[in-house]
């Protein structure tokens, strides 16, 4: 019928803007993993910015490429897709990156706090005297709480497919058992998010004060310093990563309230939204990087000169 095929063809075209904005932002995160890795092969080590840097680009990485697989199945083959356990594999590996992407986000805010800010607290001249060892395990936190909320997702939809085992094939039937549980999801994530963002959002307020401090001082001893550049530099970031929260919690909601809707305007403008912050806020990244950035733009013309040969 024609409204069938309206159907079928706004799903084709979410599908097909979805996936290029997946596959540009997988470019981009690859590229930033391939050259912190190309470097820690030729020095053998890496700094902590790089660590965290390279464990945040395999993070976003993973993240898309699940996502753009959810997305495809979904709306092309629902009823291959709402049946165990291909659904509940999806959605666990789509949240174990999601919030090892957030959490990483939040130790880079961390990271740039302690190392930048100027306090003569004890306690946090002893933090920045021990952050490069404590970051090593801040990642492996993050990515342990990452697998124990992929676990319960797994767990939440697993339950949900069992109590669906009589209409396995049907789609439709399976996607209402599977809104019964959107609470506990909401729960989670709700507490994914509260975490991370509270970490950022310190972060930028101590980083603030400090920066607000430090032009005071400059002020009134009436000299230059250069660390002035570098907190500036470092609240750039960290306000992207704060739009970045705000954004993502906006679009929790937002998923929540349309989230009886399999397919719609709203969600394909959120995922559309989230996807597009994701490639911008990862070049933030890179042309903060002065390596990163170097690289890149050595590359584009490359890029360039091949593309208009073909």
């Amino acid at each position: 019928s024609p409204e069938q095929f309206n159907v079928t063809a706004y799903g084709a075209t979410s599908v097909a803007v979805i996936t290029f904005e997946a596959f540009a932002g997988m470019w981009i995160n690859a590229f930033m993993v391939s050259v912190i890795c190309m470097a820690w092969v030729k020095k053998k080590t890496l700094n902590s910015n790089e660590k965290i840097l390279l464990v945040l680009g395999c993070s976003r990485f993973w993240h898309l490429c699940f996502s753009c697989v959810y997305s495809f199945l979904s709306v092309i083959y629902p009823n291959y897709f709402y049946v165990a356990p291909t659904y509940t594999l999806i959605v666990s590996l789509q949240s174990f990156f999601e919030c090892s992407n957030l959490w990483v986000s939040a130790c880079l805010c961390v990271f740039y706090c302690i190392k930048i800010a100027n306090f003569r607290n004890s306690f946090f001249i002893y933090l920045k005297v021990k952050v490069d060892r404590m970051v090593p395990w801040l990642l492996l936190g993050s990515v342990l709480l990452s697998l124990a909320i992929s676990i319960l997702i797994l767990d939440i939809t697993g339950k949900a497919h069992c109590k669906n085992s009589t209409s396995q094939g049907n789609s439709s039937e399976v996607s209402i058992r599977m809104e019964e549980r959107f609470f506990s999801f909401f729960l989670i994530y709700g507490f994914e998010f509260a975490t991370s963002f509270t970490a950022v959002i310190f972060s930028a307020l101590l980083l603030l004060f400090s920066l607000w401090r430090h032009k005071h001082n400059m002020q009134t001893n009436s000299m230059k310093d250069l660390s002035m550049d570098a907190h500036i530099k470092a609240m750039k970031s960290i306000l992207s990563f704060l739009v970045m929260y705000s954004i993502n919690f906006a679009c929790l909601i937002l998923n929540m309230v349309y989230a009886t809707k399999t397919i719609s305007p709203a969600i394909f403008l959120i995922y559309v939204f989230l996807y597009t912050f994701t490639v911008v806020h990862s070049l933030i990244l890179i042309f903060g990087n002065p390596k990163l950035e170097k690289t890149l733009l050595r590359i584009l013309p490359y890029v360039k000169f091949k593309v208009c040969m073909r």
